[in-house]
């Protein structure tokens, strides 16, 4: 059996060869790499500027600010099918809101627009009558108020513990054997439809994340 390959393949070869040499890698850097690097700079500037060794916030914020250079460029310049690349920009743009709402601790507003706002008092102060010179705060809060507050509390919480979860899901992605379960729910004929694949998947997965 003879085989043949087209001319494309053969440039394609080409260009890989070219693009592993040391003249190219030489050229790449002043052409390319010096340019991106300065462009990288300017684009992660607030992250760079907040960036702690004991702080993982400011990883956070790298993560976000390249998420969201990702997701714009994966919409409008993806070569993707649409389906599966929109699917992409969502989960994107959801972990990028996410790690938004944790590096800006948006929990209790989010919370508060589910159970209502918080019942907060002006601080005053009074004289500790057994101890003079030495002042305490009024508690102004009815059982009514604490009750509420508490749970407007561990409403934050539950919302913070959620979205985390969600995170760590659109980073791993689905695992390929829930495609299996998905098809077994499938009668023979939606079998034969070629694009099951894309109903079950929900474009999470950072490895898959380019284009």
């Amino acid at each position: 059996m003879e085989i043949k390959f087209a001319d494309t393949f053969s440039k394609s070869l080409k260009k890989l060869m070219w693009h592993e040499s040391k003249i190219y890698k030489f050229y790449s850097f002043f052409r390319y790499d010096i340019m991106r690097f300065i462009k990288n700079v300017w684009r992660f500037r607030k992250p760079l500027s907040r960036h702690y060794w004991w702080d993982h916030h400011g990883t956070l914020m790298f993560m976000e600010v390249g998420l969201t250079h990702m997701s714009e460029n994966l919409e409008k310049k993806g070569m993707e099918i649409e389906i599966s690349r929109m699917k992409k920009v969502e989960a994107i743009k959801r972990a990028v809101q996410i790690i938004k709402n944790y590096n800006e601790s948006n929990y209790i507003e989010m919370a508060e627009s589910e159970v209502g706002p918080l019942h907060l008092h002006d601080w005053e102060f009074e004289e500790v009558p057994d101890n003079p010179g030495f002042s305490r705060l009024v508690e102004k809060e009815t059982e009514e108020e604490k009750k509420h507050n508490r749970k407007v509390f561990n409403r934050a919480r539950q919302i913070e513990k959620e979205e985390w979860k969600e995170l760590m899901h659109l980073l791993q992605g689905q695992d390929i054997k829930g495609y299996k379960k998905f098809e077994k729910t499938l009668t023979e004929e939606e079998k034969k439809e070629t694009n099951q694949y894309y109903n079950w998947f929900d474009g999470s997965g950072i490895k898959g994340w380019w284009d």
